[in-house]
Formats: C-alpha cells, structure tokens, sequence
C-alpha cells in the first residue's frame, strides 16, 4: 500500500516537473520568435499584425505557466479540498 502511494506521489511529481520544463521551453521560444516577428513587422508593413501573436502566445504562456507552477487564483487548493470533501460525504450518505 506504502510502495503504491509513493509511486503515486512520484508520478505526479514527475508530471509537474514536465510541465514546468515544457513551460520554460515555450517561454524561451517566445523570447526568441516574438522578437524576430516584430522586427520582420516593421521591415514588412506599417501595420502592426505582430502584436496578434505577441498577445495570443503570450496569453497562452501565462495559462500554461499557472498550470504548470499551481497557481490558481479562481479554483485553488482550498476550493478543491472542499469540493472532495463535499462530494466524499455525499457519497456516504
């Protein structure tokens, strides 16, 4: 029983710590491309399109890195153990 929760325990770790390596990954990408896009931008035309994936990706990065940090602000930790908690006394019954 020990072996199985540490097991358990240890995969979930193994998970976070992917999605924290995948979120370093994109946000370094984003450091390198963004910047290529905006200076192809203005070497281009004088409408500013880069600012659509600038915001877009820089969106997405922002979603992905609260996941992968556990940074939660509308469901966090304490709304998730109420929620089990709700729904395992509602199972008893």
């Amino acid at each position: 029983m020990e072996s199985n929760r540490k097991e358990v325990i240890y995969l979930k770790a193994k998970e976070r710590v992917s999605a924290i390596k995948e979120f370093y990954l994109s946000g370094a990408m984003y450091c390198i491309i963004i910047p290529f896009l905006i200076w192809l931008n203005y070497q281009t035309t004088s409408f500013p399109w880069a600012i659509f994936p600038a915001l877009g990706w820089g969106f997405g990065l922002v979603v992905s890195g609260m996941a992968a940090l556990g940074i939660n602000p509308l469901w966090g930790k304490e709304w998730e153990y109420r929620r089990i908690q709700e729904l395992m006394n509602k199972e008893n019954l």
